[in-house]
């Protein structure tokens, strides 16, 4: 059974950096980062696809955020830089355990596995 585990939310001022960790147990294709704000369903910011294909990003983070992986270490990581408020919100790690994910993707319905989620607040 493949577990996440996200860490390294936190609070920031505006312009600020954070970066995000997510210990990965079991096989996983595609990962991706999701964010939620209270009341709206869960919206993908940044996405990786299985075997190094490619990357994927919401318009509003492109290039501020990037997502990348350490096969080695079992961790996927984003790095957010540039913090806006209404980057504010409790942030998932996903992930595809089909195999096959190979193409990054931004859809929710595109991964079965969720961590728990690690808050980030950026103030003014």
């Amino acid at each position: 059974q493949v577990q996440l585990v996200e860490s390294g939310g936190g609070s920031v001022q505006a312009g600020g950096s954070l970066s995000l960790s997510c210990a990965v147990s079991g096989y996983t294709s595609r990962m991706g980062w999701f964010r939620q704000y209270p009341g709206k369903e869960r919206e993908g910011v940044a996405a990786i696809g299985g075997g190094g294909g490619g990357t994927s990003y919401a318009d509003s983070v492109r290039g501020r955020f990037t997502i990348s992986e350490d096969n080695a270490k079992n961790t996927l990581y984003l790095q957010m830089n540039s913090l806006k408020p209404e980057d504010s919100a409790l942030y998932y790690c996903a992930a595809d355990t089909h195999v096959g994910g190979w193409f990054p993707s931004l859809n929710l319905q595109s991964y079965n596995c969720w961590g728990q989620g690690t808050q980030v607040t950026v103030s003014l």
